[in-house]
C-alpha cells in the first residue's frame, strides 16, 4: 500500500475506527493498492458527534467576521497546496492532472464565497411602529452532516465545508469510501488554517455510516450528493427523523443542437462535456437531441471525440464495475438498433493495463425509449437522438425524470429563450456545454435531481445551514400602544 491505513478524524486527531472492518482503496489509474479504509460503527459516529457538540457553543459565539478569518487561511493553504491536492485527486480517483487540478481551483472560489459571507447574512432592521423595532439574523443549526461522492473528492466536500462551518454549524463529513484520501489533506489544512478542534470531523464507512447519521438524534441537518436512488433514501431517512435534508441525486443531461449552431465551437464542447471527468459528473452531457439536419456538426462530434485519448486526455472511471457496467449500455444500445460512430469499449493504456478506462463513445440513432436515452451511464458516452423540431426536442428532454441541466446551442437568442423557458431543469446553458453556475450563484436542479429546498451552494445555501431569529425590542414607554405594539 502506497499510504498508510486511512482513519477517522474527530476533534483535531487522526483515530482509529472502533470496528476493524476495512475496505481497500485501489487507484483506477493503474490498479496499484493506495491504501485501507475502516467500515466504521455507529460508535465511531457518537464519538465525532459527542465532539462537534462540545464544539458547537463556543464556535457558535464567534463573530462571524472572526470565524471566516479561518478561511482566508485555508483559501491560502489551499492554493499553496494545490498542486499536492490535485495529485492527490487524480490518484485515487483517476480523472486527469488536468480536471484535478480544476477541482482545487473550484475549491478556492466556494472558499472566496464563504469568505464573503459576513456581508450576506447581515440580517435587517426595521422600526415597524413608533419605538417598536423588528430584527432577523442568521443563526447556527448546530451539528451538521455532509455525505459526499466519488467523483469529484476535494470539491463536493467544499461544496458544504467552507458555508456550513463559517455560518457557525460544526461538520461530520463522510467520504465515499472509494476516495477516503483527499478529505483527510483537507482536514488537515483546516487545521493549520486555525480551524478548532470539533468544529470539523471524517468519519469513513458505507451504508452503515450513512443509516447512523441520518437517524442520529444530534445532527440536525444532512446533505448528501450522490444518485438518485440513494438520493431519495437519505432525503426520507433523515426528514422521518425531522431532521432538515438536502439531497442531489442523478442526471441525464440534455443538449440540443439546432442547425444553425457553430459547428466547431458546439462540437468541442460537446466531446468535453461527455468526456470531461470520463462523464462521471452529474453535469456531463450524457444525451444530445439533433434538431432537423446537423450531421455536419455529428460529424465534427466524432472527429473531436477521436482526438481524446484516454490515459492522457482522458481519466479512467472509478472501477472495474464501472467499466463493465457502461460496456454494457453501449453494447445494449447496438443490439437495439443504434450506431456506434465511435467505440469506446474494450480500451486499455499501455503501462496501465489493470485501469478502468472506457473511450469516448458516440452513438447515433438512439431511440427515446432505449436504456443509454434514460438513465444516467457516468461514462464518456452521447447518445444522439434526431427530431425534426424544437418541440420535439423539448418533449424528449422534458419526458426525462432527472432535472439537473440542459443546453441549447444555437445563434438564434430567440429560440435559446423559448427552450430556456421550456425546458425542465434546474440549470441552463446556451452554447455551453457544462452549465454550472460560478459563484455566488447556486448549484442545484430540479425534479428527480434534487430533493428539498434550496440549494447546495451560493447565496441559497444559507437558508439551508441556518435558522432565522426574529427579535421585537420596544424601549420607550411614552410612545405609547397601539395594536402594532
Amino acid at each position: 500500500m502506497k499510504y498508510d491505513p486511512v482513519l477517522n478524524y474527530i476533534n483535531g486527531k487522526f483515530v482509529k475506527s472502533h470496528t476493524t472492518r476495512t475496505l481497500d482503496v485501489i487507484s483506477p489509474i493503474d490498479g496499484a493498492p493506495l491504501s485501507k479504509v475502516p467500515m466504521s460503527s455507529a460508535l465511531d459516529l457518537d464519538d465525532a458527534v459527542t465532539a462537534a457538540k462540545a464544539a458547537f457553543p463556543a464556535w457558535s459565539k464567534m463573530p462571524i467576521k472572526e470565524r471566516v478569518q479561518v478561511f482566508f487561511r485555508y483559501k491560502y493553504l489551499l492554493e499553496k497546496a494545490s498542486k499536492e491536492l490535485a495529485d492527490l485527486c487524480s490518484e485515487e480517483n483517476g480523472k486527469t492532472y488536468g480536471e484535478a487540478m480544476a477541482e482545487i481551483e473550484k475549491c478556492i472560489e466556494l472558499t472566496e464565497f464563504a469568505c464573503s459571507l459576513p456581508q450576506l447574512v447581515t440580517g435587517e432592521v426595521l422600526e415597524v411602529s413608533k419605538g417598536v423595532e423588528c430584527r432577523t439574523e442568521h443563526v447556527p443549526l448546530g451539528v451538521v452532516a455532509s455525505i459526499v461522492p466519488f467523483n469529484f473528492p476535494a470539491m463536493v466536500p467544499n461544496w458544504t465545508i467552507p458555508n456550513a462551518i463559517a455560518l457557525g454549524n460544526c461538520m461530520i463529513i463522510k467520504p465515499s469510501e472509494k476516495v477516503p484520501l483527499s478529505c483527510g489533506r483537507l482536514a488537515q489544512i483546516l487545521k493549520e488554517a486555525g480551524l478548532p478542534d470539533g468544529v470539523f470531523n471524517i468519519v469513513h464507512g458505507d451504508v452503515e455510516i450513512v443509516e447512523a447519521i441520518c437517524d442520529h438524534p444530534g445532527i440536525e441537518a444532512v446533505s448528501f450528493v450522490g444518485s438518485t436512488k440513494v438520493a431519495k433514501i437519505v432525503y426520507q431517512r433523515a426528514t422521518s427523523n425531522y431532521k432538515r435534508a438536502l439531497a442531489l441525486g442523478g442526471a441525464k443531461n440534455h443538449l440540443m443542437v439546432l442547425p444553425d449552431a457553430i459547428p466547431g465551437m458546439t462540437a468541442q464542447n460537446v466531446a468535453a462535456s461527455m468526456s470531461g471527468c470520463a462523464g462521471q459528473r452529474c453535469m456531463a452531457a450524457s444525451a444530445m437531441v439533433g434538431v432537423g439536419n446537423v450531421d455536419h456538426i455529428i460529424d465534427k462530434i466524432c472527429e473531436e471525440a477521436k482526438k481524446i485519448v484516454p490515459g492522457e486526455t482522458l481519466g479512467a472511471v472509478i472501477s472495474k464495475e464501472s467499466k463493465e457496467r457502461i460496456e454494457r449500455y453501449i453494447t445494449e444500445a447496438e443490439s437495439q438498433g443504434a450506431k456506434v460512430l465511435v467505440d469506446g469499449r474494450h480500451t486499455t493504456v499501455k503501462g496501465k493495463e489493470n485501469g478502468t478506462y472506457v473511450g469516448p463513445t458516440v452513438i447515433d440513432y438512439v431511440k427515446p425509449d432505449m436504456s443509454v436515452a434514460k438513465e444516467e451511464i457516468f461514462g464518456p458516452v452521447i447518445s444522439i437522438m434526431r427530431t425534426n423540431t424544437v418541440d420535439e426536442a423539448l418533449a424528449i428532454e422534458n419526458a426525462n425524470p432527472y432535472g439537473n441541466a440542459a443546453s441549447v446551442f444555437t445563434q438564434n437568442g430567440g429560440m435559446a429563450r423559448y427552450i430556456i423557458d421550456r425546458a425542465s431543469a434546474g440549470m441552463i446553458g446556451v452554447n455551453v456545454g457544462v452549465p454550472v453556475p460560478r459563484e455566488p450563484f447556486s448549484f442545484g436542479g430540479w425534479n428527480e435531481s434534487k430533493f428539498g429546498v434550496g440549494d447546495i451552494t451560493g447565496k441559497s445555501s444559507i437558508e439551508f445551514w441556518t435558522k432565522l431569529k426574529k427579535s421585537t425590542t420596544k424601549w420607550n414607554p411614552e410612545a405609547g400602544i397601539n395594536w402594532m405594539s
